[in-house]
């Protein structure tokens, strides 16, 4: 193996001028380019079961496969280079950063191509790797591009290396537009970069079949000029055809406009509230001050979809009733645009297709909202890096609503604001945490999707769910408080199960009394004038707190011990009868351990350091 750090150069010849060295330069890249080039036009490698796929990139030059081997506990990526110039740097990072990421790069010197296990420290600076855990098994041309394979352990137990569990992963890459002499010449602060969120561990779910009564529908967007802006949520009102019968929805699947894959970041169909008779047409972005204040009263999601996600199957026993006598006719389409590079003109007809039939299963699937209520009395202080949020499914409520046969879980949607960044929902029964019905310790707001549970999750009478938020709120300077603005939070789990019962939502709040209590002590203790008087509003009297470290730990010591208000309430909004308010908290005498890095079962041979790619043949 050639050492990458080591330049090449002839002694005796003379040093050239700087116009001659640009000249060399650009003939050692075009001539690296041109054996690249050459290599496209071998065959193909043969065709692998790589099932999920996502562009990484705007202009959809970087597309990347995998599959997932729960038996090796390793992932198996294809990452296809349409437009190599003169490498490409690919990995992992906490929240999407290029700073302390986890990275393979591809790169040349100017002579040879390396692929290499390497890292980025707190300056972006790139570093070689000591143990070499991403394991390449070919570099191909194909006529689309170059095709890289290789896999990588779930956990390697190399400190610099980024853990994959379920949950978001935060992707980053990379262009290299020149030769570097080695990876410690590159700087991911000089490269055109950026990231791409999806989940990596897809659940081994098996595939039902599709009746053959099945009808479909779609609902998209109607041929929308997407702005030229980073971020737009648009909203469409669509609705179902007039003596709409009650049906199943059974699968849905993606409907992405072609050559929009990289700009189409997720999508939700929500339907609007039984009650409502009708919801003014409208389609604009969702923030817009001309939207019809009904559409706030369309929250009941049907179907969900994210990058990176393939159809969602329902269980063969349960199907999404929708239509019928009860049933809101009017449906809220949303879509989500992310365009970082403000690109104009282009027009776009994405949204979902719902399979349904007439043919009703044995089971309606329902959907039931687990958490925190959107109120303002759940607050996180300013310039926390990890506050931490719990909402109470109370055994008092699943005694009372839940079926003696109870439910099974089977998909679940974590949803919070724009501070959320970890969201977990355990199960305990009898004062033990028994297991975990979703957790996503690199959650973002930017990415929500409906994900299938590796396996169902029975909760039956008498059981409690207590589902955590953890938010980061270091960038702003007054407490953030719950609520339904999108600068306002949210700790929510949409949870979908069966059989569909009266309970729609079992969430909790701290007692408003006991924040009053807080407030008054808040008074007496502080030096400073302040007004957190009964008389303000309680947001209000969040923004008067100066938030020293006494006021942010008793705050947060309040929401551990102070009784809660229960909403236990069923689809009509009514609370089940019962008394609701000054709860206790759950009793949790045992926890869960959290999920640690398990090393790989069986260690193999890896390289020292960088491998040399010679494309066109395996290289493992």
């Amino acid at each position: 193996m050639q050492d990458p750090s080591r330049q090449r150069c002839r002694p005796g010849l003379p040093s050239p001028n700087a116009r001659e060295a640009a000249s060399m330069y650009g003939t050692v890249v075009a001539v690296f380019l041109v054996i690249l080039v050459a290599a496209l036009q071998g065959s193909a490698p043969p065709e692998s079961p790589f099932p999920y796929r996502i562009l990484l990139d705007p202009q959809g030059t970087l597309e990347l496969s995998w599959n997932v081997s729960y038996t090796q506990e390793a992932v198996h990526f294809r990452l296809l280079v349409r437009e190599l110039k003169a490498g490409i740097l690919f990995g992992m990072s906490d929240r999407g950063e290029m700073e302390n990421a986890d990275l393979v790069v591809l790169w040349t010197n100017g002579d040879s191509a390396y692929f290499a296990d390497a890292w980025s420290d707190q300056e972006g600076q790139v570093h070689l790797d000591s143990q070499q855990d991403y394991q390449l098994l070919q570099a191909q041309g194909t006529p689309e591009g170059l095709a890289l394979l290789f896999k990588r352990p779930f956990g390697t137990c190399d400190p610099k290396d980024y853990f994959i569990e379920d949950g978001t992963v935060h992707l980053v890459y990379g262009i290299l537009e020149q030769p570097f002499p080695s990876v410690e010449a590159i700087n991911t602060s000089g490269l055109q970069t950026g990231l791409q969120r999806v989940q990596l561990l897809k659940p081994e779910v098996p595939v039902p079949e599709v009746p053959a009564d099945t009808r479909t529908m779609e609902i998209r967007a109607p041929d929308v000029l997407i702005p030229g802006q980073e971020t737009t949520y648009w909203c469409y009102i669509s609705e179902l055809p007039q003596g709409f019968s009650r049906h199943h929805i059974i699968m849905y699947e993606p409907i992405i406009t072609k050559g929009n894959e990289a700009l189409v970041h997720h999508i939700e169909i929500f339907q609007c509230t039984g009650g409502l008779e009708n919801v003014p047409h409208f389609s604009g972005a969702c923030d817009s001050r001309m939207k019809p204040e009904r559409l706030n009263y369309c929250r009941h999601v049907l179907a969900a979809w994210a990058l990176g996600a393939k159809a969602f199957y329902y269980p063969e026993e349960a199907g999404l009733p929708f239509g019928g006598p009860g049933s809101a006719r009017f449906l809220r389409l949303e879509v989500h645009y992310h365009n970082p590079l403000k690109i104009q003109g282009r027009r776009d007809s994405s949204g979902i297709r719902l399979y349904y039939t007439a043919t009703l299963r044995r089971f309606d699937a329902g959907i039931l909202e687990l958490g925190l209520v959107y109120t303002p009395v759940m607050a996180i202080p300013p310039r926390e890096p990890a506050f931490v949020l719990r909402g109470y499914c109370t055994d008092k409520c699943t005694q009372l609503a839940l079926p003696s046969s109870g439910i099974q879980i089977f998909a679940s949607q974590l949803h919070t604001h724009l501070t959320g960044r970890k969201v977990v929902t355990v199960l305990v029964r009898d004062g033990q945490e028994l297991e975990v019905v979703n957790r996503d310790n690199h959650y973002s707001p930017h990415f929500q999707e409906i994900r299938m549970l590796k396996k169902a999750v029975s909760v039956f009478q008498g059981d409690v769910l207590i589902t955590s938020c953890t938010y980061n709120t270091e960038d702003r300077k007054l407490a953030t408080v719950g609520g339904f603005g999108i600068l306002e939070e949210m700790c929510v789990n949409y949870v979908h199960y069966y059989p569909q019962t009266q309970l729609e939502l079992c969430k909790s709040a701290v007692d408003a009394g006991f924040l009053q209590k807080y407030f008054h002590l808040v008074d007496r203790f502080n030096s400073e004038e302040v007004c957190t008087c009964p008389q303000a509003s309680v947001p209000q009297q969040f923004a008067a707190v100066p938030w020293n470290s006494f006021n942010r730990d008793v705050l947060a010591a309040l929401y551990g011990f102070a009784p809660i208000s229960m909403h236990c309430n069923m689809s009509s909004a009514v609370r089940f009868r019962g008394e609701w308010d000054l709860q206790p908290l759950p009793e949790v005498l045992s926890t869960l351990e959290e999920p640690t890095p398990r090393c790989p079962a069986s260690q193999v041979q890896r390289p020292a350091g960088p491998t040399v790619v010679s494309i066109g043949r395996s290289s493992g």
